[in-house]
């Protein structure tokens, strides 16, 4: 399997102090897997976000190293909506959330669960 790691300039997708420490403690329960984010078609807006743990990136991922502790494998046909994404994981209360800033989004429903983007220009 060739798997393309992509070391950029700017960063594709990043984290915020709190989503990294959040997620290295979940893969130091998994070792030896990485983080997969891409989108999948859902709800009445769009596209929904998908976190998921994987062994290894798939051959159409781009692989960023967001820190020594986690790999962030990003899906090639989700990038256009996932461009400069931050991942945060943030408190409400008694529950901990992660939360999506992306600045690509037009417009989300009501829920929260769907998005839509920007189309490429």
């Amino acid at each position: 399997m060739s798997v393309e790691t992509f070391t950029p300039t700017v960063q594709v997708v990043t984290m915020t102090a709190p989503a990294q420490r959040y997620f290295a403690a979940k893969l130091a329960e998994r070792p030896g897997q990485i983080i997969r984010f891409s989108t999948k078609l859902s709800g009445c807006t769009g596209f929904a976000y998908v976190l998921d743990y994987a062994d290894q990136a798939q051959d159409n991922d781009i692989v960023v190293a967001i820190s020594n502790d986690i790999t962030l494998a990003v899906d090639k046909a989700s990038l256009q909506a996932l461009r400069h994404t931050e991942i945060d994981y943030v408190k409400e209360g008694i529950n901990g959330i992660v939360k999506f800033n992306n600045p690509n989004v037009l417009d989300e429903c009501g829920c929260g669960e769907s998005f839509n983007v920007k189309s490429a220009v």
